[in-house]
């Protein structure tokens, strides 16, 4: 088995990144290192730049993005900077100059380009790279900690030079990242330096922090390949939330999943130096977990109770979906919370019913659970997401080369690597399935995020108004956009009974709103608390769910269910017990 996470066995350089899906406890394992450094005398700089940092609350004190002294720990300052302030105010600094100069919407159009997860994350290096680059802090501070790494993707567009030209008002495809870095050119310098340091060993390390389970993995291969590739080479990973025991068939569950998973680890990771951070049964708020956490386990189960007399089961949210009549059905929310599975479950609900449903899925093992025959009710396609992005990358980049330069191409290559051109080219592939299926329920295991709809919508009215070379908008894409805001479709929000999933899943709701498509049912998914285990760890850790069933229950007015952890692949008839 691998190390503990021991700082005081580790060689810790002047910067560490800690990076990792949401919600494997990144801020968790920062504030960790952060305390126990600043415990031994070192003076210590954490700083947060995740949207959904709850820093606050582990501190239990009011942060700044200046910085503030914890009160009992006498080496430590925390930063706490709020990226999506950071860019809105960004945003705003950029379009201003052009406001009462051009239509409105051609405005709300730039609003929408800069208003992705892409200009968020560049508005977050804005604010970190002062910490990196400035040399009070240098000198001041022997270890600076940052909460949340920057992606490759963002990395790379830093070093293009036409990063630094203003593209908004010359996007070369419908909808795109593009101009994020406009008005930035005084800050060049800054972000060069601030790219070298990340790159260079002996002053930065990269922690990648990821749960012993296959998502998170492979999510961690793929950010620590990328960041490679940038010279980032000198990367640690910590497996969080290691089960060590068992002593209940719940608990025996978890630990023979965890320990395929370690085993089955992605290639990409096996040369790196791994420890981990055993589960713990206590949420990591107060000092005295925040100590705890890489040392010390304690089991204390909480006495919250679950408010609602009545918890729904997902049968109650597939009968309402039958009762409303619903055509368009999608499953929203972080990779790993398990849409694919919830969608198929109401799939197969739908269709014992009686409704004849057509299930589409981005999973490339989905057709693995099914035993599907003619008379099933259900027809599949599988959406190759891969093989999609390729295709619409190429028509994009045909047209580029056409008229752009050399530099301009790399530049909008770098932009079609970007979450929201994933997006929209399987969206296009969706649009497709459900422009064919005008006859059946259609059920989607991934939905397009408010920010894309707008892009795809703003997209149109801008064409109408500046003259200019473009991805083609298909048909299909056109009339599945006012088919979204109907009553005649429901997009299922999955989250997990955990802080930064359910903050997640919030904002995505939020983004949805801002497309003008509402959401009524949550589905909280892999609940211990539903799984009734009796082992004592596992107990108190499903009773910290309690007061985020609760939270879901309050803000869905009590439009939720909940399905309990499962260690087997939820398959065939496993899906009709669901």
């Amino acid at each position: 088995m691998y190390k503990l996470f021991n700082p005081q066995e580790i060689n810790l350089t002047k910067y560490m990144f800690f990076t990792g899906k949401g919600g494997v406890g990144k801020t968790s394992v920062a504030c960790a290192i952060s305390v126990t450094l600043a415990d031994q005398g070192k003076k210590v700089l954490l700083v947060s730049t995740d949207p959904a940092s709850n820093l606050q609350d582990v501190f239990a004190t009011e942060l700044t993005n200046k910085g503030v002294p914890i009160k009992d720990i006498p080496n430590l300052i925390v930063a706490n900077l709020d990226p999506v302030k950071a860019a809105a105010d960004y945003r705003e600094s950029v379009i201003s100059p052009f406001r009462g100069k051009l239509p409105d919407a051609v405005i709300a159009n730039m609003e929408e380009q800069l208003s992705g997860s892409c200009t968020v994350e560049i508005a977050a290096f804005n604010e970190f790279s002062n910490f990196i680059t400035d040399k009070t802090a240098q000198t001041e501070y022997d270890h600076i900690i940052f909460d949340t790494a920057p992606t490759g993707h963002t990395l790379r567009m830093l070093q293009l030079p036409s990063a630094w030209s203003n593209f908004i008002s010359e996007s070369t495809h419908g909808a795109s990242c593009l101009g994020q870095l406009s008005g930035l050119e005084s800050r060049k310098e800054v972000y060069k330096n601030a790219v070298s340091t990340l790159a260079a060993g002996v002053l930065t390390t990269l922690v990648l922090v990821s749960r012993p389970d296959d998502s998170p993995l492979k999510e961690a291969e793929r950010a620590s390949k990328e960041l490679s590739q940038l010279g980032v080479n000198n990367q640690v990973m910590v497996l969080n939330g290691v089960l060590t025991s068992y002593d209940d068939s719940v608990s025996e569950s978890l630990y023979k999943k965890q320990q395929k998973a370690i085993t089955g680890m992605p290639e990409g990771l096996k040369n790196i130096k791994i420890y981990i951070v055993p589960l713990r049964a206590y949420n990591i708020m107060g000092l005295e977990n925040i100590r705890s956490l890489l040392t010390t386990d304690k089991v204390n189960k909480r006495n919250d109770v679950i408010r609602s007399t009545n918890v729904p089961h997902l049968k109650d949210v597939i009968d309402d979906l039958y009762n409303s009549n619903k055509k368009v059905i999608f499953t929203m929310g972080k990779g790993g919370v398990g849409k694919t599975t919830v969608a198929a479950a109401i799939a197969m609900g739908l269709v014992a019913r009686g409704k004849k449903v057509h299930l589409a899925t981005t999973d490339p093992a989905a057709h693995l659970k099914f035993v599907l025959d003619e008379n099933s009710g259900i027809t599949m396609s599988h959406i190759d997401e891969h093989a999609e992005l390729k295709k619409y990358q190429d028509e994009v980049l045909a047209k580029a080369r056409e008229t752009m330069s050399k530099d301009d191409v790399a530049y909008v290559e770098e932009d079609l690597r970007s979450p929201c051109t994933q997006e929209i080219a399987v969206f296009r592939a969706f649009a497709q399935i459900v422009e064919k299926a005008e006859e059946q329920v259609v059920v989607i295991d991934t939905a397009p995020t408010g920010h894309t709809l707008l892009l795809l919508d703003s997209t149109q009215s801008y064409h109408r108004e500046v003259k200019r070379t473009q991805g083609d908008i298909p048909e299909s894409v056109k009339k599945l956009l006012p088919r979204l805001r109907s009553t005649e479709t429901e997009v299922i929000i999955v989250t997990l009974a955990e802080t930064t999933p359910v903050y997640e899943a919030m904002r995505l709701e939020e983004d949805l709103k801002r497309a003008g498509i509402a959401t009524k049912w949550w589905v909280i998914n892999s609940s211990l608390y539903q799984t009734k285990t009796t082992n004592a760890l596992l107990s108190a850790k499903a009773s910290n769910e309690i007061e985020w069933i609760n939270k879901v229950d309050e803000h869905s007015k009590g439009n939720f269910a909940v399905i309990a952890w499962s260690a087997d692949d939820i398959k065939g008839e496993k899906l009709k017990e669901l």
